[in-house]
């Protein structure tokens, strides 16, 4: 497990390099994302700490080098994690997709707003999420709902990025690429 980190580690450190040379912007963003992948990696090796989720890792807070100190963090406590990242990750993708689709609910369901109320209390009951905001996820300071299209993006580009990881830290997938992230 060590050996697949450290590879990732110094893919994108070789990355960010072609970056200071002349990388196209996508490039950039696509390695910058991806260092929010090896941040959750790094936290279930007890090399970083985990932000919230409307925060990104700090990248030049990061270890370059996974070294032989590192340990695996208690399989309930990844799991732990890799539950919280699902449950922000499906928060951001119902309000990403809410914004230009009709998606249909469930008859049971009364509205969009009634399911992720539900959702937001009940991942605050088993300590997923911090204390619901108006019914919602908090994040940047309100309510998930209240969120602009550009923090909204970013929110689910940082909940994609570490449910990937904690997935893939957890064995799910052939490879890095492969790794379901399914909510």
């Amino acid at each position: 497990m060590a050996d697949r980190v450290s590879a990732l580690g110094a893919s994108l450190g070789e990355g960010l390099e072609r970056a200071r040379e002349g990388m196209r912007e996508r490039e950039v963003v696509d390695a910058l994302w991806e260092a929010e992948g090896l941040g959750a990696l790094l936290w279930g090796f007890e090399l970083a700490p985990m932000p919230p989720y409307d925060q990104c890792f700090e990248l030049e807070r990061l270890p370059r080098r996974v070294t032989n100190e590192a340990r695996l963090r208690a399989p309930e406590e990844i799991e732990h994690a890799r539950e919280t990242a699902r449950l922000w990750h499906w928060r951001a993708r119902p309000a990403f997709l809410h914004a230009g689709s009709s998606l249909e609910l469930p008859a049971s369901w009364s509205s969009f707003e009634q399911l992720i109320a539900v959702a937001a209390l009940r991942g605050h009951e088993l300590g997923l999420l911090p204390a619901p905001i108006r019914g919602d996820f908090p994040a940047y300071g309100t309510a998930y709902r209240s969120l602009p299209a550009d923090r909204q993006l970013e929110a689910l580009s940082i909940a994609y990025e570490r449910h990937r990881a904690l997935n893939w830290l957890c064995g799910l997938g052939g490879s890095w690429s492969e790794t379901p992230t399914d909510t």
